[in-house]
């Protein structure tokens, strides 16, 4: 993982689908200030998502929630401060070294949140406890779904290497939730985000077709070169206003008005979302 953060630090290039992925998620985090009249809001840790550290809380800051982001990795955090200074939006950077205890008081926060970052921890379980002991409101949680199509293809044909890297037990919701459960968490919503209408491989499409031996040169022209930019910070930085509308136009599926469960064989993440009860 630590050499693609470090190259997205500087190229913004994320691809369409980590762009897609951002801006249905803003949406859902719009909803949940609405709601839930949040203030505050804490992402321990905030890298986790594909593409650009520490970029997954944007749209908190961009509706006026004070905003605290922990990391454990110090030349990280540094680089996820100079994107933040770029956008001239604020919030607090918190390096910490141990997500087994987070240094906030009870009760700091209205939502503590972690989006996809279980499976990098030593001790996930831990943090889920450290989440809820933080938050006086809500905690959000969200995993890559494990019965995706892309997830199946990546775990045992063209990503085979990453799996043993990680602990595979956090993109079981079940499992989440039964910790949560025992931290005093009420699971108030769960379901999918992020449902496009292309599998979900966490790298760009020109490699996936090279991993496949697909070796099409019209296939890879398409995918690849200044007509493939895809970034987020564009679109944040003013520099593509249109990107939203260009995006989006593919979130038919997401915003398809069927029962969530039969989203599943295509989503690329579930989650779930806990009120805060002691």
């Amino acid at each position: 993982m630590e050499s693609t953060w470090k190259k997205y630090l500087t190229d913004w290039n994320e691809g369409l689908g980590v762009v897609y992925e951002r801006f249905v998620l803003n949406d859902y985090l719009d909803d949940l200030i609405d709601r839930h009249q949040l203030r505050s809001v804490l992402e321990a840790p905030l890298y986790g998502m594909a593409g650009v550290s520490g970029i997954n809380s944007v749209r908190f800051a961009e509706r006026g929630c004070e905003l605290t982001l922990v990391d454990s990795d110090w030349e990280r955090l540094q680089g996820v401060t100079r994107i933040w200074t770029r956008l001239n939006l604020k919030a607090n950077f918190v390096w910490h070294g141990d997500f087994c205890q987070l240094p906030f008081a009870d009760n700091t926060f209205d939502l503590a949140w972690e989006w996809a970052g279980l499976w990098y921890l030593p001790n996930a379980e831990q943090l889920l406890r450290e989440l809820a002991r933080v938050s006086r409101k809500l905690i959000l949680i969200a995993m890559p779904n494990k019965l995706q199509v892309g997830y199946l293809m990546r775990k045992y044909l063209i990503d085979r290497d990453f799996f043993p890297t990680i602990d595979e037990r956090w993109v079981d919701l079940d499992r989440i939730k039964r910790v949560l459960h025992d931290s005093g968490v009420l699971i108030i919503d769960e379901g999918v985000l992020d449902v496009p209408p292309w599998p979900d491989t966490v790298m760009p499409a020109a490699e996936v077709l090279k991993r496949l031996g697909l070796k099409s040169k019209k296939l890879n022209d398409q995918f690849t070169g200044e007509g493939w930019r895809w970034s987020t910070m564009a679109y944040y930085l003013g520099q593509e206003p249109d990107l939203r509308e260009r995006v989006m136009k593919y979130a038919w599926l997401d915003h398809a008005p069927v029962p969530w469960q039969l989203k599943t064989i295509w989503a690329h993440h579930r989650y779930v979302l806990g009120y805060i009860t002691r």
